[in-house]
């Protein structure tokens, strides 16, 4: 008989508080796990309203009726936990981890490389996606690719390679993904939620307008006032046209965390 054990107990520090960094933090978080993001100081969501990141800005975010709160340093945490709130804290190098010793580290930052995650940085360590090992960088490895291994947590190998195209959605890849025309300040026209056609626009850098090239609903927009460069992507239209995706976890997300739990208690039960 597997031995029980007392999910709140544990900690958790997650890198990154991107949608799918936040995706995985509720699903862990609802499981009665005590997580806590780590950020940059001016992080660049596309998702912005299904990612805890936007707690940088604003001091706190919610989604699907989770918030999180800004600290503004690891002594503050435990605070924050005991209100039922995941706390977020700007680190960018997770110099936290020094003081907080959390059980189990998580790299979620999506960077499709390693930024300074390591195997000894916790009991337990999971990465997402590729750019990490299982065994050398990590203890696991969780598939972020779409397709039929989406959310397997390895424990040997690397996640598969980044191909540089966007996952397709009712057959629209490239189309789908919304990028800066050039180098300057994004301003914002129309906002997340809100249904678009070809051709719309949806806001400007240095006035230069930023066009759809499909229609859909308006799933993701860069924070309005962000320094940009030419070619990043700041934008995202969903063609099934969803107003409802724009605000809740997609299934993406989902099934990544669920391979993560996947990892967690497989190592510990």
């Amino acid at each position: 008989m597997k031995k029980k054990i007392n999910l709140s107990d544990f900690s958790i520090c997650i890198r990154g508080g991107g949608d799918i960094a936040s995706g995985v933090a509720c699903r862990l978080y609802k499981c009665g796990f005590r997580v806590y993001i780590t950020e940059i100081d001016r992080p660049m969501a596309v998702r912005r309203k299904v990612a805890f990141c936007e707690a940088v800005y604003d001091g706190r975010a919610e989604l699907e009726g989770i918030e999180a709160l800004l600290v503004n340093s690891p002594g503050e945490i435990p605070d924050v936990w005991s209100r039922g709130r995941i706390p977020v804290i700007i680190d960018p190098l997770n110099n936290s981890r020094h003081e907080t010793s959390p059980d189990i580290l998580i790299d979620a930052t999506i960077a499709k490389r390693n930024l300074g995650t390591f195997i000894d940085h916790a009991p337990l360590v999971i990465a997402l996606g590729p750019g990490f090992a299982a065994g050398r960088d990590a203890h696991i490895v969780i598939e972020t690719n779409r397709g039929h291994n989406l959310g397997r947590a390895l424990t040997e190998g690397s996640a598969e390679p980044d191909t540089g195209v966007p996952s397709p959605i009712e057959g629209f890849s490239r189309d789908r993904v919304l990028r800066s025309p050039a180098d300057g300040i994004f301003k914002n026209k129309m906002d997340i939620g809100d249904l678009v056609k070809k051709g719309d626009t949806v806001g400007f850098v240095n006035e230069i307008p930023v066009k759809t090239l499909i229609g859909g609903a308006l799933r993701g927009l860069i924070r309005p006032g962000i320094s940009v460069s030419k070619g990043l992507k700041i934008g995202d239209v969903d063609p099934r046209g969803k107003t409802e995706y724009c605000f809740t976890i997609s299934e993406k997300a989902l099934a990544i965390a669920g391979g993560v739990l996947e990892g967690i208690l497989r190592s510990f039960t």
